[in-house]
């Protein structure tokens, strides 16, 4: 095993991202402390709410607020707002107009009101490769980097933040290699071959290795936790100096997508990845965080967005499986900005500025799967919810050129839409990214493109 190095990434990298120094003789006070019940009421509070609207039931079908997964009753506002319409009511015609004018508005409205605003200076990150190994996933010879990205905390020393990381890639590599990166869990793990438990076939790593592309693994949970209790530590109550949000604070989808831009970073540095071919992939609240970070950088290439539902992919003003009461409850409500708790009290879906299929079109031109399984086992997230965002996205990649998902009609099950740079595809399974795997690697070998191989030399004359 390699000694440990350390990276520090230079001030030109991370230009506009150094955070201030602390001053003063005082001690610094600790975090405060609140409960997630509390932060939530402290929350509603401050918007003068005194009461939510109940989410939906997903477990108990006979239960007063069942969730509801009749589509006749899914859209009770199915006007979007616009993409394509700035505020003063003028329309976008141009691609120069939509970079320039149209797309301002809508980051502008999600950072108020969905997921929050990260703050104008950040910490600088410094990376440490903690470990190094190579070894053999089935036939493929690769190596392993673990990473630490150790978060400044000068300006407020008692919030640590470490962001966890993992980075494979093939060993006889010609050159850098293109890179998925999921949010997950990261670690080596054994020694033997990686295959979803209980499947046969081969994993998504082997899948991507057997590309001549990289994985690489970050590790949400040590960026920000995953509830309201730890608002007030991880980058959020780092940045906060341990104090509460205000409202429109970013929650932990912006947090976590903040976290795999500064992974970002350090593959800008590392001779083994190609940092313009990396993409990013999450399930279920990762595959939320996964959009965010694909709409917000602009250097992430590609994306795989799986079983988002609500708060990811699919439309607000959906009413099928879970709604935006739930993610405005107090177990979800820490993923978004506080303001967006008033469209589960006072207000209503249609009152959002914004709506989901603007997410999509943030990430234009890159391209953007968008996978789900079977009603019967993932209904909660929506699957037509989800293909109906992600045509309402539709207008903005035709705008600057690029291709839709060529149908605005709900395909079969198991029917792939990746003819575009907008793609979909519902699997028949349940609530898992794995059957989806193979149709996105497929969509994705048109956009990644490893080294190639060394040409073979041709036979010595005799």
């Amino acid at each position: 095993m390699k000694r440990p190095s350390i990276l520090v990434l230079t001030p030109v990298l991370l230009a506009g991202l150094a955070y201030p120094v602390a001053r003063g003789d005082d001690p610094p006070k600790p975090p405060v402390q609140l409960s997630t019940p509390e932060d939530h009421k402290r929350t509603m509070e401050l918007l003068n709410i005194k009461e939510l609207r109940r989410g939906a039931n997903g477990n108990n079908p006979k239960a007063e607020n069942a969730a509801n997964f009749d589509e006749s009753k899914a859209n009770p506002f199915p006007n979007l707002p616009d993409p394509l319409v700035l505020k003063n009511g003028q329309k976008i015609t141009t691609a120069e107009a939509w970079r320039n004018d149209r797309r301002a508005e809508i980051v502008e409205d999600f950072d108020r009101e969905i997921y929050g605003r990260v703050p104008k200076v950040t910490p600088l990150v410094k990376w440490e490769v903690t470990a190094t190994e190579k070894r053999m996933i089935d036939d493929i010879p690769v190596v392993n980097k673990r990473l630490v990205g150790h978060v400044d905390n000068s300006s407020y020393s008692p919030v640590s933040v470490d962001i966890q990381l993992t980075l494979t890639v093939p060993e006889k590599a010609t050159g850098p290699v293109p890179v998925m990166m999921e949010f997950g869990f990261g670690g080596f793990g054994g020694k033997g071959p990686m295959r979803p438990a209980g499947k046969g076939g081969p994993g998504w790593q082997q899948q991507v290795l057997a590309k001549g592309w990289g994985y690489a693994i970050l590790t949400p949970g040590s960026i920000q936790a995953d509830n309201g209790t730890g608002l007030t530590k991880g980058i959020i109550g780092l940045c906060n100096q341990g104090q509460p949000r205000k409202l429109d604070d970013w929650g932990a989808l912006r947090a976590w997508a903040w976290g795999a831009s500064r992974a970002l970073d350090y593959f800008e540095t590392d001779k083994a990845v190609d940092a313009r071919q990396v993409g990013i992939e999450g399930h279920s609240r990762y595959g939320k965080a996964a959009l965010v970070a694909m709409a917000y950088d602009e250097r992430f290439a590609i994306a795989y967005v799986s079983s988002s539902g609500a708060g990811g992919a699919k439309l607000h003003r959906r009413n099928f499986g879970e709604l935006v009461e739930n993610v405005a409850g107090s177990g979800e409500y820490h993923w978004m900005a506080g303001n967006y708790l008033k469209y589960a009290g006072p207000q209503t879906w249609n009152d959002l500025p914004v709506d989901s299929h603007e997410l999509i079109a943030l990430c234009a031109p890159r391209p953007v799967f968008i996978g789900a399984g079977a009603t019967n086992g993932d209904g909660w997230v929506d699957a037509r919810g989800m293909f109906l965002a992600a045509v309402g996205a539709g207008p903005v990649y035709r705008l600057i050129g690029k291709k839709d998902l060529g149908t605005t009609e709900f395909p079969a099950i198991e029917t792939p839409l990746i003819d575009g740079e907008v793609a979909f595809r519902q699997h028949n399974g349940g609530h898992t990214p794995g059957p989806n795997w193979p149709t996105f690697v497929k969509f994705a070998d048109r956009y990644l493109k490893a080294p190639l191989a060394p040409a073979t030399k041709p036979p010595a004359p005799r």
